[in-house]
């Protein structure tokens, strides 16, 4: 197989397109993503929404007749015996069932300890899924300067992954506002920059595009998935070793008092808010059916 030139244009596009169709989708490196496995999930037909008020209108009215205790970081889960004790930061918890949604970048950190561990099975599909990164770059503008009806753009780098996707903001909702993204690898690299500099990298690339004259931005607002400790990772990917079963050992319920959701542990739509909320059913479905 011949080598390409890493300054040939052929090699920027095979590696816009390895960033832009898989990396930017799944959030894994492309060099970490399993080959066979990394788009094995459905999809649901229609178009993109977005919500004007963010996805915060969903779980408000999920959580509206729920009581729910905030800022109670959990330490360790008891699930040896009924009942079931759960320990935070401040209080324990008792409870006949309990449904486990920590994000799978928090299982891999063993920030919460379960007594007795886990089963083999489910350490195994833990530490062999992946947990990937999708960083978005927020920037307010005074004005429009770049195509008002145009919705997705695109840019592609000299440097693989550097800000080639950007979202438009001004057709849906009127606002001047472009969204980037860094994926992967190259997401969690710069969440060791100050803002700043992210700032500063992403007007370098949409200066390239529409030239020096365009304003500063006026606000902004930037993500750290990789390194916020209630996440540790966006969202979840199907890394060389991993098999769509382990998702199902992931899911699966401990003796009818454990139970776990999450877009981890949803085989056909894992790495969307959908998939989470389909998991949350489908957890639901087993509670009430133990």
């Amino acid at each position: 197989m011949r080598e390409l030139d890493e300054s040939s244009e052929a090699y920027r596009f095979i590696n816009f397109i390895l960033n832009s169709e898989i990396e930017q989708e799944y959030s894994g490196s492309a060099e970490s993503l399993s080959a066979h496995w990394y788009d094995s999930g459905k999809e649901f037909g229609g178009d993109d929404a977005l919500f004007v008020l963010g996805y915060e209108v969903i779980t408000k009215f999920l959580a509206s007749d729920l009581s729910i205790e905030l800022e109670q970081v959990v330490q360790e889960i008891q699930w040896g015996r009924s009942p079931i004790r759960v320990i935070t930061h401040k209080a324990e918890f008792l409870a006949d069932q309990v449904v486990v949604t920590l994000p799978l970048g928090v299982l891999q950190a063993d920030s919460v300890r379960f007594v007795p561990e886990l089963p083999r099975n489910k350490r195994q599909a833990i530490a062999r899924l992946g947990m990937g990164v999708l960083n978005k770059c927020y920037l307010r503008f005074p004005e429009v300067f770049w195509p008002a009806d145009v919705d997705w753009l695109e840019h592609i780098p000299a440097e693989p992954g550097v800000w080639t996707e950007w979202v438009s903001f001004q057709r849906v909702a009127k606002q001047p506002i472009l969204l980037g993204f860094n994926a992967a690898d190259r997401g969690r690299a710069i969440e060791a920059w100050p803002d700043r500099q992210i700032v500063a990298s992403a007007m370098a690339t949409l200066r390239t595009i529409y030239g020096a004259g365009i304003p500063e931005p006026t606000d902004y607002q930037i993500t750290r998935w990789a390194t916020d400790p209630y996440s540790l990772g966006s969202y979840s990917y199907n890394p060389v070793g991993s098999t769509p079963v382990m998702r199902k050992n992931l899911a699966a319920p401990l003796k009818g008092r454990v139970f776990f959701a999450g877009e981890a542990t949803e085989q056909d739509y894992f790495s969307t808010a959908h998939g989470a909320y389909l998991s949350g059913l489908r957890a639901a479905r087993e509670v009430l059916n133990a």
